[in-house]
């Protein structure tokens, strides 16, 4: 691509945030710094949806917005774009109180770097009339210009042909290394990637982390963010990590929080259901970004390297963003029992069926890499609808009822 902008217009949830101007008074899109929120919401307002724009990264927005809440919102006027809203949270007090007056459709859209499902007092104040959205780095469906039916192919009755065709994609790796931020599609060399990738770290916890903490420096942020980075894709040890870091379990889990406001870092869940089992209850880390991952690891990918962890962080961030705009209402968990029997993700539907996924980095899989999924399967009879291993070879390969081998590029090669 040429141009970021191409990808901006294209992105996937567009039909949801449209569809939610459409009949709800405001409209919070969220999602990290840099993942096309502007782009998109200033395409909106010069095509499909005509407002103003502002942004409280402009000084003087910022200070006006500051310095008098509800006189700035009351000048607005209507429909209305307020970029990176996080920055004033005293605005959406403002906002509720005009809404309650005026609830026209599509008034308000707001964009933010921060996770306002995270900071309650801000979600609540406009609780009943404000849908939130999520707009994550681009999906590998949204870079190369597919549509993605990949869950709808998963919950179908009959699975499909997901037979990629050919050898094994030999881009995983640099799609991995590259990640999802629409700056990096543009951006060949590791040295250039890195050196956005830095600034981009820096940027996010000098500014965004103090503005929501109120401190001027959390100087153990960037060492913990790698040293995070380390245990992508494994079960969360407070304690452990709190050892190591030096960093006490309050303030630790207060960072924590932190990362996860401004979508740096989540945490997958763990599911239970109903099975009357002893589960271990702690989420799994993941970074929101394998490109950001990759360069907090410190190395390229390649041989001697983490490569599973990787990939599962891979396949879980692309189900993730694939979840946000499908209109199934999925939910994603992790699996585990105390005696270690797990599956790596468990994909839920609203009406309760199971479809649990494996990441293997490898080319052959076999029985074993099945054995968490014929666990979960017997433990959920009806409920379990199917049981993926994704794995990095070409060949849709069956091992039993309901269990099937995938091409990790099914992904995002599955039409809907």
């Amino acid at each position: 691509m040429n141009s970021i902008f191409p990808l901006v217009i294209s992105r996937y949830i567009t039909p949801s945030l449209l569809q939610a101007l459409s009949d709800t008074p405001v409209v919070f899109l969220n999602g990290a710094r840099q993942t096309g929120k502007s782009f998109l919401a200033r395409y909106l307002t010069a095509n499909a949806h005509p407002a103003r724009y502002l942004t409280l990264d402009d000084v003087a927005v910022l200070a006006a917005a500051h310095g008098d809440p509800t006189g700035f919102v009351a000048g607005l006027g209507g429909p209305v774009v307020l970029d990176e809203v996080q920055r004033v949270p005293s605005l959406f007090l403002a906002i509720k109180a005009l809404v309650d007056r005026d609830r026209r459709p599509g008034h308000f859209l707001l964009t933010g770097s921060a996770d306002v499902l995270l900071l309650p007092e801000l979600a609540d104040s406009l609780a009943g009339r404000m849908e939130i959205l999520t707009l994550h780095p681009l999906s590998q469906g949204e870079i190369e210009g597919r549509p993605e039916g990949f869950i709808e192919a998963l919950f179908a009755d009959q699975l499909p042909d997901l037979t990629v065709g050919g050898p094994p994609d030999l881009a995983l790796l640099d799609r991995i290394q590259t990640g999802g931020y629409p700056e990096m599609q543009t951006r060949t060399s590791p040295h250039r990637r890195n050196a956005w990738f830095s600034s981009y770290i820096s940027t996010i916890l000098q500014r965004d982390v103090r503005d929501l903490a109120h401190i001027e420096g959390l100087a153990a942020l960037p060492r913990l963010l790698s040293l995070l980075a380390v245990r992508a894709a494994s079960l969360l040890n407070f304690a452990e990590l709190s050892r190591t870091t030096g960093i006490p379990q309050t303030t630790l889990k207060r960072y924590l929080a932190l990362l996860e406001t401004t979508f740096l870092v989540y945490f997958l869940p763990a599911w239970s259901g109903n099975l009357g089992k002893r589960l271990v209850k702690a989420p799994k880390l993941m970074l929101n970004d394998t490109g950001l991952l990759v360069h907090l690891l410190g190395s390229d990918l390649g041989p001697g390297t983490q490569l599973g962890p990787v990939l599962e962080n891979f396949v879980v961030t692309e189900l993730r963003k694939q979840a946000a705009w499908n209109s199934r209402r999925i939910q994603l968990f992790h699996f585990r029992t105390q005696v270690g029997r797990e599956v790596d993700l468990v994909m839920e539907d609203n009406s309760g069926r199971i479809v649990g996924i494996e990441v293997k980095a490898t080319a052959t899989p076999g029985a074993d890499d099945f054995k968490g999924l014929r666990s979960l399967a017997d433990d959920l009879g009806d409920r379990f609808h199917r049981g993926v291993v994704l794995y990095t070879g070409p060949e849709v390969i069956p091992f039993g009822a309901r269990l099937h081998a995938l091409p990790v590029e099914s992904l995002w090669r599955t039409h809907p």
